[in-house]
């Protein structure tokens, strides 16, 4: 019997058992469409988790309290107040480092605020005048408070965009007076929208001056972060190092064992989150292919029911005539058409939802890219093909084996 003569015979018999053939499909369906739909939601979160580090800028250095090993993250990370930082540590690195072009410290919490009888929970963050240039950014009604403001206490506030909208609704919110937790503050501007920056949302933040915010509302004299901008992306190692002896001259440390801080740069960042999310998304793929492998049980299952109920069928072809390897051949197509067209349907519903995943978390605001892999294609059709011929030669094997004057007599 010839291929073609096989192939018809194969379509005939899963034409004659739509159902059962609808059921074994499904198993390949839902295991290729798994492999997609989380290979790509998995380089989609990459993507968006990429890209919040990369708006912070690759020429960026940041500096926390606490010391911490190259590969581990600083106490502070764990919720760990560390006082090691302190405000004239971020004005020094600014003078004494020469690639470093300005330098911003910071310290935050969070409070009620409240215009006349308009009340909100906001972040406010205690900042220096640098924070625009380290930043890059800049405000689009009014002024930022200087550097005379930030080390005088001046009670001055700048608004995030959105909390502006939030809180003044159609006022404008330029020389009104807001409250802090008790404290009063004037507002002298308004930023410019922004959007998430690392997971972070400036424009919902309140800016004010870092001595303000340190001994009026946290009763502390350190700071929680400084953030330093090199002019050139090369020369950041140099900035390392340089901010590294400087602050070690500053705290009387002799050695690098003893450090009170932290130092990472952006490229770092960008390296460990790559490879962290590289190794998340492969093993939720490897998760997915275990419904494949399920799949693929499923067939070997159906097969083996469907030789068992066409055993009078399979006697007969043998007693006409019919050899072993046109019946091999025949259960064998027909797992390896399942698998094909399953196959076929799992891609398209793994591309569907994936897009559509990707549309639904642009529309929510996040830059989420839409990324169908080769590799997760690939990897769903060679897994696939693989279960097709696997799985389905041992129903096949059974099949050809059978005695035809046993098959015959079955009932």
């Amino acid at each position: 019997m010839n291929l073609r003569a096989i192939i018809n015979i194969s379509l005939v018999g899963l034409k004659t058992n739509k159902t059962r053939s609808a059921l074994t499909m499904l198993g390949i369906i839902i295991g290729i469409a798994s492999v997609i739909i989380i290979m790509s939601v998995g380089a989609g979160a990459q993507s968006l988790i990429l890209d919040q580090v990369t708006k912070v800028g690759s020429n960026l250095i940041g500096i926390m309290p606490g010391s911490a090993s190259e590969e581990g993250p600083p106490a502070a990370v764990f919720g760990i107040t560390v006082t090691t930082l302190k405000y004239e540590d971020g004005l020094a690195i600014e003078q004494y480092i020469p690639e470093v072009v300005a330098a911003a410290s910071f310290i935050r919490g969070v409070e009620t605020v409240s215009w006349q009888n308009q009340k909100l929970d906001a972040t406010f963050v205690g900042t220096t005048q640098s924070y625009l240039e380290v930043e890059d950014t800049a405000v689009e009604r009014g002024s930022f408070f200087s550097q005379s403001d930030e080390k005088n206490v001046a009670r001055l506030a700048v608004l995030g965009s959105k909390l502006a909208g939030e809180l003044f609704g159609e006022f404008d919110p330029l020389g009104q007076k807001i409250k802090i937790r008790r404290e009063t503050f004037e507002v002298i501007g308004v930023m410019k929208e922004r959007g998430s920056v690392a997971f972070d949302s400036p424009d919902e933040q309140i800016f004010i001056p870092l001595k303000a915010a340190q001994s009026l509302l946290l009763g502390v004299n350190h700071v929680s972060l400084i953030r330093a901008k090199v002019a050139d992306q090369q020369n950041v190692n140099s900035a390392l190092a340089g901010i590294k002896q400087l602050l070690r001259e500053r705290h009387n440390i002799n050695s690098s064992n003893g450090d009170d801080f932290d130092i990472r740069n952006q490229a770092e960042a960008l390296e460990i989150l790559t490879s962290i999310t590289n190794a998340l998304k492969y093993f939720l793929a490897a998760i997915a292919a275990i419904s494949l492998i399920v799949g693929g049980i499923g067939i070997m299952n159906i097969m083996y029911v469907a030789v068992s109920e066409r055993t009078r069928e399979i006697g007969l072809r043998k007693a006409v005539g019919g050899s072993r390897q046109d019946l091999l051949s025949q259960f064998l197509v027909e797992a390896i058409v399942i698998t094909v067209i399953g196959g076929t349907l799992g891609i398209l519903t793994g591309v569907l939802i994936a897009g559509a995943v990707a549309l639904l978390a642009n529309y929510l605001g996040y830059n989420w890219q839409f990324v169908v892999t080769p590799l997760s294609v690939a990897l769903g059709v060679m897994v696939a093909a693989v279960i097709g011929i696997l799985f389905g030669l041992f129903p096949a094997r059974k099949a050809a084996k059978l005695d035809p004057m046993i098959a015959l007599r079955h009932e």
